[in-house]
């Protein structure tokens, strides 16, 4: 178990915050609620370095400001189990004061959808806060020759190997992609994060790696910056109509459709196409997310959805959003719940269709 440190925020945070503290709390259910001089532990399920930990990090000491008063929040990291290790312990051990939150990816709802054996999580009955849209990159190592996206088909024949943290985890969502694509990849499980997949490539243990937004944004940039690794492609994002279009955040690189239609000289359909889009809608749109445990009292509820309301329109939080989070909207309130609602529930033909490749592909059983 690895303890994360406490987060201090800035000067200029902390300023910021004093002229909207509780501005955005002045119902009675939201002022009932105090946490002067407590300490909240934001459980993040997986090791330190990934994309998960690194929005959790970004996210902590803006709870910190704008919590009603202003409990000092850490956070703690519980690797294991492709995240099922602290939502377990979240479900155990939580109790309802407000003073233990857990920053999920869809690295913990994807176990949860398929059933898998390790969970002992009703991830439903969780008080959602906050919902952080975001995409993801993969990327190679540039020992393959490749240098850009349009070099794509130059993977086709060559022996690939992906470090991944569990075939039931978010990993499912490249995993699927790279079958779709039909590449050569050996995934090599036991990642106890994204980050650690990516140490491993930076190691050269594995050739092809993906990392959330944030991850990339903060932790490949540089890779990419000194040519060791080359970006191909993005999940990419979903429009108003439910298509999946470039990211917004990576605007110069093809979505994962597109690249697609690179390699194979033709759009996706069929049915491995649907259940990738279904899991791909799961895990992205709504793919990080803040619960409370069930129970969890309304006022309490409610002055974490105001703190995460106000720091959403917090001048420090909108100028250093981009380079840590990309150019995602965050979403709060209700319709943090709606898409909630959306990414815990996948047509049925999609999951067993998934299942059923999952047996056959990784031996998983369910």
């Amino acid at each position: 178990m690895l303890w994360g440190r406490t987060v201090n925020y800035s000067l200029k945070a902390a300023c910021a915050a004093a002229a909207v503290v509780f501005g955005l709390s002045g119902t009675a259910t939201a002022q009932e609620a105090d946490f002067s001089g407590e300490r909240v532990e934001l459980i993040i399920p997986f090791g330190e370095g990934g994309g998960t930990d690194t929005w959790g990090r970004f996210w902590a000491p803006y709870f910190s400001v704008f919590l009603p008063g202003k409990p000092t929040v850490v956070v703690k990291n519980i690797p294991g189990g492709g995240s099922t290790s602290g939502a377990n312990q979240f479900e155990a051990r939580a109790k309802h004061d407000g003073l233990t939150a857990i920053g999920t990816s869809g690295s913990t709802q994807f176990p949860y959808l398929l059933r898998d054996k390790r969970v002992q999580y009703e991830m439903r009955d969780w008080r959602v806060v906050l919902a952080s849209p975001t995409g993801g990159v993969v990327y190679v190592n540039a020992e393959l020759g490749l240098k850009s996206a349009a070099d794509i088909k130059a993977l086709e024949g060559v022996r690939l190997r992906y470090g991944s943290q569990g075939a039931t985890s978010l990993d499912l969502v490249p995993l699927l992609a790279f079958d779709l694509l039909d590449l050569e990849v050996d995934a090599v499980f036991g990642m106890k994060g994204r980050g650690a997949g990516r140490l491993a490539f930076e190691r050269g243990e594995v050739n092809i790696d993906y990392q959330t937004s944030s991850a990339f944004i903060n932790n490949v940039t540089p890779l990419v910056d000194i040519g060791s690794a080359v970006p191909l492609f993005s999940w990419g994002a979903m429009d108003d109509d439910g298509n999946i279009i470039r990211d917004p955040s990576f605007p110069d690189l093809p979505s994962f459709p597109e690249a697609y239609e690179m390699m194979k000289g033709k759009k996706p359909s069929g049915p491995a196409w649907e259940a990738y889009k279904a899991f791909f809608i799961a895990g992205f749109p709504a793919q990080k997310m803040v619960f409370l445990p069930k129970d969890t009292p309304e006022n309490i509820v409610e002055s974490y959805r105001a703190a995460t309301q106000a720091a959403t329109e917090d001048e420090s939080f909108l100028a250093d959003r981009e380079a840590t989070l990309g150019k995602y909207k965050q979403i709060v309130g209700e319709p943090a719940e709606r898409i909630f609602r959306q990414a815990v529930n996948v047509p049925d033909d999609a999951r067993a269709w998934v299942q059923k490749w999952l047996t056959e592909k990784y031996s998983v059983q369910f």
